[in-house]
């Protein structure tokens, strides 16, 4: 394969989408400017000042319920709809200001990164661990999750990032893990509370075994009963755990189930909080998990059905590796089905968007609008629809309307870009020797610039990778 066509497949479907110049970059050796992201810790660091940490997250979610209960208890019959509406919107505001910061933060990384590929990486185990910012209570902690557990677990095992994902407190609140009690537990047999099983069930069949894993509906509830105790410090918990900060992560043994648990066939002795870990670690290393990675993997790179081989080979490295991230990253961009000239995947809107920010050289975005774009082709960042995260195939992404939604915003980009730019050399700066002569000649053709962005945009080359 020549260097140039290796080149534009490493920049384009392993990466973000190329900026001017970055396909020059690449030429020289494409595998190893991609293995040179994956154990550099720097490569996937997000550090924009102004974010929130866990504790300040922790404390605002806190001022917040304060608020709201403030503004509404004992008034709610009093006061009308509207000004119910109102009480209530007035504290969220806030919340969705941070929601909205995260995003812009997180874009204007991904604009301006020269390590794509690491970027890329982030965004795939952001989406697999996913914590949406649905809820009130964990619009705070999505970005902080992605920054303190994804960004910071890269160059790490899978194990470790499935313990430290699941002793976050935007996953321990995302699936109602925090108030978990198990029902023969010292809390459990005082209080109207019992076993929430959200967090096992998720972490079995999306985040390790996968629904066809093996795994029964005892093996839930078991795992379910080993997790109770695992919850954050926060105002009500103060006097279960005196020395910890909002936010942290606590083992509460008063709301934890007494016993042991027998989960996939194995016996596990009560060691408190560490019956649950040791429970996930197995889970990480099992067999099915390794596939299920690897399935996912190969999906997102190389096809909506990728080779049976390449999954094997994936699934291979994670076993042998036991998990090792960046020996399981180096085995997908060593297999020759990922680098197969001619584009499998439809790119999702947010993979669009930040392409195309890309394409045009921008290097700053308006919260604002980039936002709006975000919400206006159907993926604002941190708010997928379920604990499943976002689709990852064209047929959730390429319908009749959804086009539609990208053609006005491509074209909404390229009114703003004024008329000095010149499409066609962006395009083969961008694309290189995937632009065919027939989308050079429409885009040459163009009666004007903002005309010739709009075709390179929504050309079959650029929409997929």
């Amino acid at each position: 394969m020549p260097e140039s066509v290796a080149a534009s497949i490493a920049v384009n479907r392993f990466s973000l989408g190329a900026r001017p110049g970055e396909l020059a970059d690449a030429d020289k050796d494409p595998k190893a400017w991609l293995a040179r992201q994956l154990t550099q810790k720097t490569a996937f660091s997000l550090d924009t000042p102004g974010l929130p940490t866990t504790r300040s997250a922790a404390d605002t979610l806190a001022h917040y319920l304060e608020d709201l209960k403030e503004k509404t208890s004992g008034k709610a019959g009093q006061m009308s709809p509207e000004a119910q509406e109102a009480a209530i919107l007035k504290p969220l505001k806030q919340l969705k200001d941070i929601a909205a910061s995260e995003i812009e933060a997180r874009t204007l990384r991904g604009l301006t990164t020269e390590t794509g590929f690491a970027e890329r990486l982030v965004l795939f185990w952001s989406n697999h661990f996913t914590v949406s910012a649905s809820k009130a209570v964990t619009i705070p902690f999505a970005g902080v999750f992605e920054r303190e557990v994804i960004r910071a677990g890269m160059t790490g095992t899978f194990a470790d990032l499935l313990v430290a994902s699941t002793r976050h407190p935007g996953m321990l609140l995302y699936l109602d893990q925090a108030q978990s009690m198990g029902p023969n537990s010292k809390a459990g047999k005082r209080r109207d509370k019992g076993l929430n099983e959200n967090l096992a069930r998720e972490i079995l069949e999306l985040h390790t075994l996968g629904a066809q894993g093996g795994y029964t509906q005892t093996d839930v509830t078991e795992f379910a009963k080993a997790l109770t105790g695992w919850s954050l410090a926060g105002p009500r918990t103060k006097f279960l755990a005196p020395g910890a900060d909002p936010g942290d992560f606590i083992f509460v043994i008063r709301f934890h189930e007494p016993g042991t648990r027998t989960v996939m066939g194995k016996r596990y002795g009560d060691t408190g909080e560490g019956q649950g870990e040791t429970i996930l670690r197995d889970l990480a290393n099992h067999p099915s998990t390794a596939q299920r990675m690897a399935t996912k993997l190969a999906r997102h790179f190389i096809s909506d059905n990728p080779p049976a081989d390449a999954v094997d080979a994936l699934a291979r490295s994670f076993r042998a590796s036991g998990g090792r991230l960046p020996a399981l990253h180096e085995t997908l961009i060593s297999l020759d089905a990922a680098w197969q000239p001619g584009a499998q995947k439809f790119k999702s809107p947010n993979e669009f968007v930040l392409s195309a920010l890309r394409f045009t050289g921008l290097r700053n975005v308006e919260r604002k609008g980039v936002v709006g774009a975000y919400a206006l082709l159907g993926q604002v960042p941190f708010q997928a629809p379920s604990p499943e995260g976002w689709p990852d195939d064209a047929a959730s992404w390429a319908g009749p309307d959804a086009v539609i939604k990208r053609v006005e915003w491509a074209q909404a980009l390229s009114g703003r870009m004024g008329s000095n730019i010149r499409p066609e050399d962006l395009a083969r700066a961008a694309l290189g020797p995937a632009l065919t002569a027939r989308t050079a000649q429409g885009i040459a053709r163009a009666e004007t610039a903002s005309q010739g962005l709009t075709l390179a945009l929504m050309s079959p080359e650029f929409q997929r990778r």
